[in-house]
C-alpha cells in the first residue's frame, strides 16, 4: 500500500510538511515524485531498481505463485511483522494511519455497492442483515465501521495480539459488542465449519501479504454463499508502485517502516481477475485508487498503476458448474466501461 502508515510519532501538520520537503512542488504530483526519486537515488545506491521495465512487464505477467504444498496462505515472516504493531492499530497518528483514511473511500465503496445489488433499506442501518467476514481484520479498523451500518461482522486474523487488540477497542461500544465476534484464525482453519456461511467477504489490504493467493482465492469461495459479493483492495505490480510502494514509501520517506511490502507479493489486476474468474466469481468492478501523503487522504482515480479495488460476485448455484469459462472480450470491455461508478456515489450515510 503507497502510504501504509505513517511516520511513526510524528504529528499531522510536521509529517506534512516532511512530506512536502521530500515532495518537490508539494502538490507536483506523481511527477514531482518521480523526478525527485529519479536524483535522489544517484546518493542512494540501495535504491536502484532491480530490474528494467522491459524484464518487469515479462516477469509481471509470466511468473506463477507457487501452490503451497500445505495449503496455507498465512505467511509466517508476514506474521512476525505485524505482531511487532499489534497494539498501534487505533492510533490515528501512527504506522497505520493511511488505512484509517482509507475508511473514508473503502467503507462506502462497499455499502454503496451492496446497496444497490439490493431491494431492502433499513434506514440508520443500511447492511442490517448482512453478515460479513473481514478477513485480515487486524485491529478491526474496517469491522467496526461496518458493524455501525448495522452488518453482523466476523473478523479473523493470524495474529492473535491483532485480535486482543480488536476484541479491546469494540469492547467500548455496547453495539459494536454485540455485532462483531473476532477470531484468531487463518482464512484456510474456518473454512470447514462455515462452508456458503457468508453474504460478504471483504479482504482488505490483504492478498499482497498471503502466502498463497490461489489458495486464498479458492478459500473465499467456499466460504463465501452463492452470489455473494467478495471486495478486495491492493496493490498492482508496476514500476510505479516499486518507486513509490516501496523506494519512497520506505526507503525515502518513512512514511511505513522498512520491509512492510514486498514489490515480488504485490498482485496486477489482471493475476486477481485471472483467478477469481477461474474460482467461480464475475469481476464487476476495478477501480484505481490514489494516497496523497500531504493530506493523508483517499480518492479514487482511473488509473490502477498504483492500488486498487476489486468487486466480485460469486456465481450463483446453476452457474457454478462453469465458473472456469473465460471472459469474453466484450465482458471485459463491458467492465472497464462501468469501472467506478460505484465509487462516485455520494457518501451520505458513513
Amino acid at each position: 500500500m503507497w502510504g501504509g502508515g505513517a511516520a511513526r510519532a510524528l504529528p499531522r501538520a510536521l509529517r506534512r510538511r516532511r512530506a512536502a520537503a521530500a515532495l518537490p512542488g508539494a502538490a507536483g504530483g506523481l511527477r514531482g515524485i518521480v523526478q525527485d526519486f529519479n536524483r535522489k537515488r544517484q546518493l542512494k545506491s540501495s535504491s536502484t531498481l532491480p530490474v528494467s521495465l522491459t524484464e518487469m512487464k515479462s516477469n509481471m505477467f509470466t511468473v506463477k505463485r507457487p501452490f503451497s504444498t500445505s495449503h496455507s496462505s498465512v505467511d509466517s515472516k508476514e506474521m512476525k511483522k505485524f505482531q511487532l504493531l499489534a497494539h498501534k492499530w487505533w492510533d490515528e497518528e501512527g504506522e497505520y494511519a493511511a488505512l484509517h483514511s482509507m475508511n473514508d473511500i473503502r467503507v462506502p465503496f462497499i455499502r454503496d455497492t451492496l446497496l444497490s445489488m439490493s431491494s431492502n433499506y433499513h434506514l440508520g442501518n443500511p447492511l442490517s442483515g448482512i453478515k460479513i467476514l473481514d478477513v485480515g481484520c487486524g485491529g478491526g479498523l474496517l469491522s467496526e465501521p461496518l458493524g455501525r451500518l448495522g452488518a453482523s461482522v466476523t473478523g479473523i486474523d493470524p495474529v492473535e495480539d491483532n485480535i486482543r487488540t480488536a476484541d479491546r477497542h469494540k469492547s467500548f461500544d455496547p453495539v459494536l459488542a454485540k455485532r462483531i465476534q473476532y477470531k484468531s484464525s487463518s482464512l484456510e482453519e474456518i473454512v470447514e465449519e462455515s462452508m456458503e456461511t457468508f453474504d460478504v467477504i471483504v479482504a482488505s489490504e490483504v492478498v499482497e501479504h498471503v502466502a498463497d493467493l490461489e489458495t486464498f482465492i479458492k478459500c473465499c469461495s467456499q466460504v463465501l454463499k452463492p452470489e455473494g459479493s467478495l471486495f478486495i483492495t491492493t496493490i498492482n505490480k508496476t514500476k510505479l508502485s516499486y518507486v513509490l510502494g516501496i523506494v519512497v514509501a520506505e526507503k525515502i520517506m518513512g512514511i511505513v517502516p522498512e520491509g512492510t511490502h514486498e514489490w515480488e507479493k504485490f498482485v496486477p489486476p489482471e493475476e486477481l481477475e485471472r483467478l477469481l474468474e477461474s474460482n467461480g466469481f464475475s469481476v464487476k468492478t476495478v477501480n484505481g485508487m490514489l494516497y496523497n501523503p500531504l493530506s493523508g487522504s483517499w480518492s479514487w482515480t482511473e488509473s490502477t498503476s498504483l492500488n486498487y479495488a476489486v468487486h466480485a460476485v460469486k456465481s450463483g448455484a446453476r452457474a457454478q458448474s462453469h465458473a472456469t469459462d473465460t471472459p469474453t472480450e466484450t465482458d471485459i470491455d463491458q467492465r472497464s466501461a462501468t469501472a467506478g461508478t460505484a465509487a462516485t456515489v455520494p457518501d451520505s450515510t458513513v
